[in-house]
């Protein structure tokens, strides 16, 4: 084997003589290092880690045994030979702590000071972000659940401060979008999956065993309790609470609370908003929009032209007339006994 820089001369390992590993690294046994790979200084490598080709490491990570880190997306479970070789890379940042069993592969890029759970696994396609926690057993960017996939590149966005705890699964998205979306400070709890093409504003929490299907969009601060089924291309809005165990075939308006099977208005968000700093007049403001819409003797078309004429302009009232107009699929039924 060819000589080794003196901090690094360990027994039972391999570290490639071209590979670009800082002196000040600490590399366990029977761990390999290969030839294109880039190491930042105070890095700990543990026993029994494989780097491969093509990976860049920042400095002050740590990475726990077992774990296998490789731009090679020919190995995934879906790949097209009409690929150029060579486009992937995975760029890890500094500061990132990855536990012992975690499989990272194809074109990946995380960000600063990052925790990964053990065993959980980084598909091809993954762009996570500064100070994100993604727990045991989660698989990210994995590729979606549709037949018309034809293994095309695609990505799955994980923003800054975000948590995906164990056994979620988000999937990256087709060529219909081309990426699947998770904002900035985001909630996935357990078991949450996540479908192609689906696009999760920021502050938004998904609690245990919520399944979103594909084309689905939850706008910010929006809560969807445990147990919930989304609908494909359904659409949620801003500051929505949705109860636990729904099934959401229809739109849901911004600002609302839904509830009962089928799902129907139950009021105004109003504790959610004021928590988040709506004044009182704000939302009587809101709830009077609401009235118009789900509890006078008015179809939908004449509430929206009662409201954009006779409710003077805000952004909250703009926002709820566009949403709306632009519902897809309709919205959700007023309260009924």
């Amino acid at each position: 084997m060819n000589s080794l820089p003196a901090n690094l001369n360990q027994q039972n390992h391999f570290i490639h003589p071209n590979s670009k590993v800082h002196p000040s690294v600490k590399i366990g046994n029977f761990s390999s290092i290969y030839e294109d790979v880039e190491i930042g200084e105070g890095t700990v490598i543990g026993p029994n880690v494989t780097i491969y080709d093509g990976v860049k490491i920042g400095k002050n990570c740590r990475i726990m045994p077992n774990t296998v880190i490789s731009s090679d997306a020919s190995q995934l479970e879906f790949w097209r030979e009409d690929f150029e070789p060579g486009f992937a890379r995975v760029e890890i940042g500094d500061s990132v702590h990855i536990e012992p069993n975690v499989i990272i592969h194809g074109g990946i890029v995380i960000g600063d000071n990052c925790w990964l759970g053990s065993s959980c696994t980084i598909h091809d396609g993954a762009r996570i972000g500064k100070s994100v926690k993604i727990f045991p057993g989660a698989v990210i960017s994995a590729i979606p659940q549709d037949l018309k996939f034809y293994g095309e590149k695609t990505t799955l966005e994980i923003g800054d401060n975000t948590t995906v705890r164990e056994f979620a699964t988000l999937n990256r998205g087709t060529e219909y979008h081309g990426k699947t979306q998770i904002g900035k400070n985001v909630l996935v709890m357990a078991y949450v999956h996540v479908a192609h093409d689906c696009i999760i504003g920021d502050h938004v929490i998904l609690v245990n065993s919520v399944n979103v299907a594909g084309h689905v969009e939850i706008g910010e601060w929006a809560i969807i309790s445990g147990l919930s089924g989304i609908h494909q291309f359904v659409k949620i809005g801003k500051h929505v609470m949705i109860a636990g165990g729904s099934i959401i075939t229809k739109d849901v308006p911004s600002y609302v609370k839904a509830g009962r099977s089928p799902l129907q208005y139950q009021g105004v968000n109003s504790i959610g908003l004021r928590r988040r700093g709506f004044s009182n007049e704000t939302i009587n403001n809101i709830q009077e929009i609401y009235r118009n819409i789900f509890v006078s003797e008015m179809n939908t078309s004449q509430a929206l032209t009662y409201i954009e004429t006779q409710i003077p302009a805000s952004e909250e009232r703009d926002e709820i007339l566009t949403f709306i107009r632009k519902a897809t699929r309709g919205i959700i039924k007023g309260y009924q006994d």
